[in-house]
């Protein structure tokens, strides 16, 4: 065995030039180094590319059974020294059975027990740390003393006695972890003393060839690995096992909220409540640890069974953070599946998808435009059914700042899920807030984005209706108007007896600023209501009030207006955006829509108010027009503007039959 271990240089700290003591069953990397007064015992691991100095601070002390992990740095002061359990004095003193993973720093003087774990990259200086004691990863311990049998969860500081005192005990669970990692670098050792022993490798390639016939690879039995042991920020561990119920995107929201120091809590309704959302609230779990965590969620789950099921966040001021609809009556027990993503780029900058579309390239500017700004990217999916309920389930977060990967891992996404909608998500890390939500995909296809452009295009050449007629050009001036005025956009829907009554229903909202977007879900909710009423809603985020309600379909099978069709389709413009047309002052736009509600047999009607009522939305009410040609309500219309000029104006559409309002639409506001 060839091994990088030399004497001591001759230093202020170190004349004795010192040699390193190894015993003979210790396995020491050729490619690890150990310099000056360091004592190995009895089948120790040293792994390569770690770093052993008593070059200054000395002696060291590895005890028997122990594995030290690639990039592990032991080092030690010239002065402080520490009380082995052989009662001499040592710089660092690291026990019996104990495991120092990958990259972490022990800088004595510094004592470590037997049967302990110490994590990845954590750093132990000036500490004493008792027997039996379980470390996780990025951790700080500093000037203290950690009694025996302690854990110490990823990420935390110790700096003071108090806060070690105050540390919880180990779990059996924790030190069947340390003994696993100390059994699988004792199993390590062994291989790779056989690997330099001749006759080992020999014997072991004639049994190679022997069984060569009946030899069957790991898993094909039916067996299958489960990990010991996973961390997530917050320092909390758990056993996942092969029958695990959660699916992975379930257990990464729990990790994320875990991670950001929320409570998870849950509620259940059967399908009756379900119409009327009058859920049930269930005892919040009160562990952080994940283990926990995930077996109380699928208890509560088999608990709950034919039930729906929400899994929420709870903050310190008992806030709620996203909701996630976890289970409903008709799903079947979920089973952990893993999902490849394989990024591929295409030399023409677009990014092919499974479909057979194109990711298009705005979309590439917009994933361009969020990782320049330092945003998070992830994804969200939903099916038809789960979509008129807007309850998205949650896909993976995309750690990339390139776009390329970016591109790729989307690319593959959409292919995986296609036939659903599929929502890119913008994420503000420092804040903890979504700043985009982008619909990329719908069934019927790819989404494909417009900038400042008025078509709309989806998977085939335009976004079409039920009807096969495409989607008007008025309603997509409609829609490209109130977007631009900062509103946002909803729509309700409401059968022919729902619609009778004045009873609509709410449809999802639409949370974007694209045009293209915007019109292709609202294509989608047409498509899925066929044969129904719908408006389109227009809305103020500050005033918190609806400034438009556009009928857009009805039953009669024309989903959108336009091109001389009958199924009203109107707008909310502004007051200067279109010119005005034959001399009059009203929009093209007005004019459209007084022309349908004639051709409907509507009434016109007319409301106004001053700025202050109009904060208030106290609207008085004006003048009906009686009139029914279109030179006679454009005259009414343009005297009724010229009397209440400097004050808010609009448009009242009325269904003479049901004595009720079809059309609200601004036609005047003051000029500031």
């Amino acid at each position: 065995m060839v091994v990088r271990s030399s004497a001591a240089p001759p230093t202020p700290w170190s004349t004795s030039l010192a040699q390193p003591t190894i015993h003979e069953t210790a396995y020491v990397h050729a490619f690890s180094n150990i310099i000056g007064d360091v004592r190995i015992g009895s089948n120790v691991l040293i792994a390569p590319g770690t770093s052993i100095r008593a070059d200054e601070g000395n002696p060291f002390h590895v005890g028997a059974g122990t594995n030290i992990q690639d990039g592990v740095v032991i080092h030690g002061l010239e002065q402080g020294r520490v009380l082995g359990d052989d009662q001499n004095q040592y710089s660092v003193w690291i026990g019996s059975n104990t495991s120092i993973t990958h990259k972490a720093l022990i800088h004595g003087p510094a004592y470590i027990g037997n049967d302990c774990f110490i994590g990845f990259r954590s750093t132990v200086f000036n500490a004493r740390i008792g027997h039996g004691c379980i470390v996780m990863m990025h951790v700080l311990i500093q000037d203290v003393e950690i009694p025996a049998g302690r854990y110490v969860p990823s990420g935390a500081v110790i700096t003071t006695q108090q806060q070690a005192d105050r540390l919880p005990e180990v779990d059996p669970e924790d030190l069947n972890f340390a003994r696993h990692v100390v059994g699988i670098n004792e199993a390590l050792r062994s291989g790779y003393q056989c690997a330099e022993n001749v006759a080992c490798i020999r014997s072991i390639r004639e049994e190679t060839v022997q069984e060569t016939s009946g030899y069957t690879p790991y898993g094909s039995s039916g067996d299958s690995y489960s990990p010991y042991k996973s961390t997530n920020g917050s320092g909390s561990h758990d056993h996942q096992e092969s029958t695990m119920r959660l699916s992975t995107n379930i257990l990464q929201q729990v990790r994320q909220l875990l991670a950001g120091g929320y409570r998870i809590g849950t509620e259940h309704i059967d399908e009756r409540r379900f119409r009327t959302n009058s859920w049930k609230s269930c005892q919040p779990f009160s562990s952080t640890r994940e283990a926990e965590v995930v077996s109380a969620l699928e208890s509560c789950l088999q608990e709950h069974s034919g039930e729906y099921v929400r899994l929420f966040g709870i903050a310190q001021g008992r806030q709620r953070v996203g909701e996630t609809i976890i289970q409903r009556p008709g799903d079947q027990p979920i089973s952990e599946s893993t999902t490849t993503y394989r990024p591929s780029n295409s030399s023409n900058g677009q990014v092919t998808s499974g479909g057979g579309g194109s990711v298009s390239g705005d979309l590439q500017q917009q994933v361009q435009q969020l990782l320049n700004q330092g945003y998070y990217l992830a994804v969200e999916y939903a099916n038809q059914r789960q979509y008129r309920a807007n309850a998205w389930k949650s896909g993976p977060a995309i750690h990339t700042s390139r776009v390329g990967e970016a591109m790729g891992t989307l690319q593959s996404f959409l292919a995986e899920h296609r036939g659903e909608y599929v929502r890119l998500i913008g994420g503000d890390p420092k804040a903890k807030r979504r700043v985009s939500e982008t619909l990329i995909q719908t069934p019927d296809g790819q989404v494909a984005f417009s900038s400042g452009s008025s078509s709309v295009t989806g998977g085939s050449a335009a976004v079409r209706s039920t009807a096969g007629n495409a989607v008007s050009s008025d309603l997509q001036q409609q829609v490209q108007q109130l977007l631009n005025q900062g509103f946002y956009l909803a729509v309700e829907y409401a059968n022919q007896r729902q619609y009778r009554a004045n009873a609509w229903k709410s449809g999802p909202s639409i949370h974007t600023s694209h045009l293209g977007e915007a019109m292709s879900t609202l294509q989608s909710f047409l498509t899925e209501h066929s044969g129904e009423y719908v408006r389109l809603i227009g809305g103020d985020p500050k005033a918190k009030r609806r400034v438009s309600e556009v009928l857009i379909q009805s039953p009669n099978g024309q989903p959108v207006a336009g091109n001389g069709q009958t199924a009203p389709a109107y707008s909310t413009p502004a007051p200067s955006s279109a010119p005005a047309t034959s001399g009059t002052k009203l929009t093209s736009e007005t004019l459209q829509q007084i022309r349908q509600l004639l051709a409907q047999g509507h009434r016109i009607g007319t409301e106004y108010a001053n700025p202050r009522q109009y904060k208030a939305s106290s609207w008085k009410s004006g003048a009906t027009i009686q009139a029914n040609r279109e030179s006679e309500v454009i005259a009414a219309l343009e005297n009724f503007l010229a009397e209440h000029d400097g004050e808010y104006v609009r448009l009242i559409g009325i269904e003479p039959k049901a004595k009720r309002r079809v059309l609200e639409s601004m036609i005047q506001q003051p000029k500031r």
